[in-house]
């Protein structure tokens, strides 16, 4: 059972995804994240011999912190950061736990964006431009910046920026054959969750304009097209988008097998 300074997986599995997610920091040490180097979604390293510097960055946000088995390293950061005021728990079972309950795991490679990324893209977006960064800010990285520019230019800004290209021909995160720039992230990054899968249908219906795919898909259609005849701005689109997408998954989590009708019986 947790102590009231824990959090279980399942507890820190069911707010990954959400916007109620906490920050995470691994602090496993280099040998422990050379044998998994792969890391809870949404998290970052950090030594957890410079604790400390995490205060002012951190004040007033909800942490999780994680070691490999959520012993002293994870609990004395934790003890340490609430000395500061923070609402700091520790993972349960640490990194360990999390990949022995079968939990996502993000693959870190040379595609594996930093905290702090910035991605670029076409302007004007509408289905795969909003959900691949929705993507990226509930699962890979919450700070993530998102640049949308003319077509033309989006290879030059990405060179100029260092910032990562996607959703347009020939860079990584693209389309391949009959799938969508989400399909291609979701491999990449291993995000392999069943909720995640059944939302990547319903995106690639509706990307591609295959609603034979998943009834769904004509809906996030006509609100993606809503969406954009609604915000000038690319940004504010984003955001309205965000809480589009975040809707559709916790559908696709928790309620597929719910129905409605009236009058109630």
């Amino acid at each position: 059972m947790a102590s009231p300074t824990e959090i279980t997986v399942h507890q820190l599995a069911r707010l990954i995804g959400t916007p109620e997610c906490p920050v995470i920091i691994d602090m496993r040490i280099d040998q422990d994240f050379a044998d998994d180097p792969r890391l809870i979604p949404t998290s970052y390293r950090h030594p957890h011999s410079e604790t400390a510097a995490l205060v002012a960055g951190l004040a007033g946000r909800k942490v999780v912190v994680s070691c490999h088995k959520g012993l002293k390293i994870s609990m004395g950061a934790a003890a340490l950061l609430r000395c500061h005021g923070m609402n700091a728990e520790t993972l349960e079972g640490g990194h360990l736990a999390w990949a022995d309950a079968g939990q996502p795991l993000i693959k870190t490679t040379q595609n594996q964006p930093l905290l702090g990324s910035i991605w670029v893209t076409r302007h004007r977006p509408k289905i795969d431009r909003i959900a691949c960064p929705w993507l990226i800010r509930r699962f890979i990285d919450p700070t993530a910046q998102f640049l949308f520019v003319a077509p033309s230019q989006v290879q030059n800004v990405a060179e100029k920026f260092n910032a990562i290209p996607f959703d347009i021909e020939d860079v990584f995160y693209s389309h391949r054959g009959d799938t969508c720039t989400f399909d291609t992230m979701l491999a990449a990054f291993g995000l392999d969750t069943p909720a995640l899968q059944h939302l990547a249908t319903i995106i690639r219906g509706a990307d591609t304009n295959r609603h034979d795919l998943a009834p769904e898909s004509a809906g996030l259609l006509a609100a993606s097209l809503g969406l954009s005849r609604m915000f000038r701005d690319d940004l504010q689109q984003l955001e309205a988008g965000m809480a589009l997408y975040d809707a559709f998954y916790r559908w696709a989590r928790d309620a597929t097998g719910e129905g409605h009708d009236w009058p109630a019986t």
